[in-house]
């Protein structure tokens, strides 16, 4: 098993809270993880339709069997079994009894919000950081193009093939649990077209002319992208700054390795000249940011800014000493355009420090404590001493 950063996290929160909630997308790695972490616990999975149908029909009897806990995998499929799981917590007075995984957001929390709350803590297990990769051993066009699921790590495979299969379950698995969505190839085609706005301001509009529906299917669309962890929104900084933002938010992917896929990418060659590697690249570099958050099960703090006369900045991590701005750059020499942003940022805000990630190998320091940093090297991000 490929170490996880997020190991700790999940061991400390089973020992403060009666269970834990580990959500995610699918293939992310949940399952390798709670099996390790807590291999005295019997294993459930609701995606067997007979363990479905006893937990459902008969719950009390079901959960007799598992005085000590266990973990219960895909366990958003059985709804019904989570009032009766609060009884249990309730009498218990030992921490960490259940594990509950699920791939579908939406109903995982909707289930613990009526029954659980107060009760589960929650940790976010997105697939594998370019740390847990050893990124730094890969070519930028080579992670763009694979991903970052762990399976695709453990063995060759044939990857094209692996994200077409994804796809595939994920559409006719997931999907059809949250949304009655009649007609899956226009819904793949829409996937397929989210693909190409990446980093792009949402326009809901143009999205639904695209795929032929209207704006309020759209929008369920996009809600199940994101309570399934395959897309999300980046959202705009909300302070003015004396200046006209934007309040649109950006789209992005959870996996550029399956955004790639979509976009009918077929190799890591490919990739190299193509119009969306940019975009891409800087996808891989704000994920990667979220894992790092995610992985302490701590909440997204990133933000992006842009106002109307296009001046911008991919991102902004909102800490409680300041905020840390950072520009996103997908080539290997840098230029002075590369702190265009920056610049702007610190005259309007008269502010000091900041961050260019770029798809070079050299850290370097320059002037208004603006530092370079290759893609491989992101925990150097600190805020010590970025305060508007």
């Amino acid at each position: 098993m490929i170490p996880r950063s997020a190991a700790q996290t999940l061991a400390q929160l089973a020992r403060q809270y009666k269970a834990v909630a580990v959500i995610g997308p699918r293939q992310s790695g949940k399952t390798t993880l709670t099996k390790l972490l807590f291999p005295e616990k019997a294993y459930v999975n609701f995606e067997n339709p007979d363990t479905r149908l006893f937990a459902t029909e008969d719950p009390r009897g079901f959960l007799s069997n598992y005085p000590n806990g266990a973990i219960f995998d895909e366990a958003q499929r059985v709804p019904e079994l989570f009032s009766y799981l609060q009884q249990i917590l309730d009498e218990s007075t030992d921490n960490g009894l259940f594990i509950i995984t699920g791939s579908n957001n939406f109903l995982l929390q909707q289930s613990i919000s009526q029954s659980l709350a107060g009760r589960v803590a929650y940790l976010t297990l997105l697939p594998l950081s370019l740390d847990e990769i050893g990124a730094h051993t890969m070519s930028c066009s080579e992670l763009l193009f694979k991903g970052s699921y762990p399976s695709l790590y453990q063995q060759e495979k044939d990857i094209s093939n692996w994200y077409a299969n994804y796809i595939r379950t994920y559409v006719e698995r997931d999907v059809r649990l949250i949304k009655n969505i009649t007609n899956l190839a226009t819904f793949e085609r829409f996937i397929r077209l989210c693909a190409g706005r990446i980093g792009q301001l949402l326009n809901v509009n143009s999205l639904a002319l695209e795929v032929g529906v209207d704006n309020k299917t759209i929008n369920a669309w996009i809600g199940v992208l994101e309570s399934t962890f395959v897309a999300f929104r980046l959202q705009p900084y909300h302070q003015n700054f004396n200046k006209r933002i934007v309040k649109m938010s950006k789209f992005y992917f959870y996996d550029t390795g399956l955004a790639a896929h979509l976009l009918g990418i077929d190799s890591s060659e490919q990739l190299d000249l193509h119009v969306s590697k940019g975009a891409l690249f800087e996808n891989l570099i704000i994920v990667d940011l979220i894992k790092r958050r995610f992985n302490e099960a701590k909440r997204n703090n990133l933000f992006f800014w842009r106002d109307s006369a296009g001046n911008e900045l991919d991102v902004l991590i909102e800490q409680a000493s300041g905020l840390i701005p950072i520009e996103i750059k997908s080539g290997q020499t840098i230029t002075s355009q590369y702190f265009k942003g920056l610049n702007y940022w610190q005259k309007i805000t008269g502010s000091e420090g900041g961050y260019v990630v770029y798809a070079g190998q050299t850290i370097e320091k320059r002037s208004k404590q603006q530092m370079v940093l290759p893609f491989t090297a992101l925990e150097n991000i600190k805020d010590q001493f970025f305060k508007p």
